[in-house]
């Protein structure tokens, strides 16, 4: 005997989608409303204004800089990280596996006071930098190490599961077809990880122009030179400058918002190829 569903599937589906709709609107929807709300304000030519103080060109530029250099530097790195732990035994090789989420789970102040420990003059590795002239804390260089060590994750996690679904027989065909080893990542590896690849790295830039905690150390916060987007907000609202501060805030979020639909776009087109 067929028992009828279909008015508890409706039942689940309005319950599901109510709580998805309210979820969304209460986390999302309305925040972002107001920020907009608040950003429009003082109408588009006076958004445009906001912008025209040097000091918040230098660190909107700064900002997005550093974040496009560690994305790049991610996509290299994470997928390294990602292969290897795919495709090579060694000791310690779970505890190196599990190390990887580690800045995911870190508090991201903590972060940041360790790096900045570690590359400062005085530190381990920032001293051995010093003798060559070569200041890595309170520079652009230690925030682009501090958004490396918090965005190469994003890669890794995303890359990861691709390189273990495919089939070794890719490779060992194209060897046995007289291929080198770049002509087989080339033509082989890399169509098939390039959507993954542009995921994590849309991902990783995505959070290292939002990034605060672990910047706000390393970078020194010197205005016009190592000051970042999120700190400026942050010194904007102290100083009851909603609008201006609601701007900047809006602007990183149409940039992070258009970066991420372009990722999206050639995914999307880089997956119907394959397919």
């Amino acid at each position: 005997m067929q028992i009828e569903t279909r008015p508890y599937k409706k039942i689940h589906l309005g319950i599901s989608l109510g709580f998805t709709v309210f979820y969304s609107s209460a986390v999302v929807i309305i925040p972002l409303f107001g920020l907009f709300y608040h950003s429009l304000g003082i109408g588009f030519t006076g958004i445009l204004e906001v912008f025209t103080e040097e000091r918040i060109r230098s660190a909107l530029f700064l900002s997005f800089s550093v974040g496009l250099i560690s994305a790049v530097l991610n996509l290299f790195i994470g997928f390294l990280f990602a292969w290897v732990i795919v495709r090579y035994q060694f000791p310690f090789k779970k505890f190196f596996d599990t190390l990887i989420d580690l800045p995911f789970t870190l508090p991201t102040a903590v972060a940041g006071i360790a790096l900045t420990t570690i590359y400062s003059q005085t530190g381990i590795i920032g001293s051995f930098f010093d003798k060559w002239g070569i200041k890595i804390a309170y520079t652009p260089i230690g925030i682009v190490i501090a958004l490396v060590f918090i965005g190469f994750p994003f890669v890794v996690r995303t890359v990861q599961p691709v390189i273990e679904e495919l089939p070794k027989e890719l490779e060992e065909s194209a060897r046995c077809l007289g291929a080198t080893p770049f002509q087989t990542f080339r033509k082989v590896l890399l169509p098939e990880l390039w959507p993954s690849l542009l995921a994590g790295t849309g991902m990783a830039f995505a959070r290292s122009i939002g990034e605060y905690g672990s910047v706000v150390f390393i970078s020194g916060n010197l205005p016009g030179k190592t000051e970042i987007l999120p700190l400026l907000i942050v010194t904007k609202l102290e100083q009851y400058e909603y609008e201006k501060a609601t701007s900047i805030a809006l602007v990183m979020l149409l940039t992070s918002f258009l970066f991420m639909f372009l990722i999206n776009f050639f995914q999307e087109r880089a997956s119907k190829k394959l397919t």
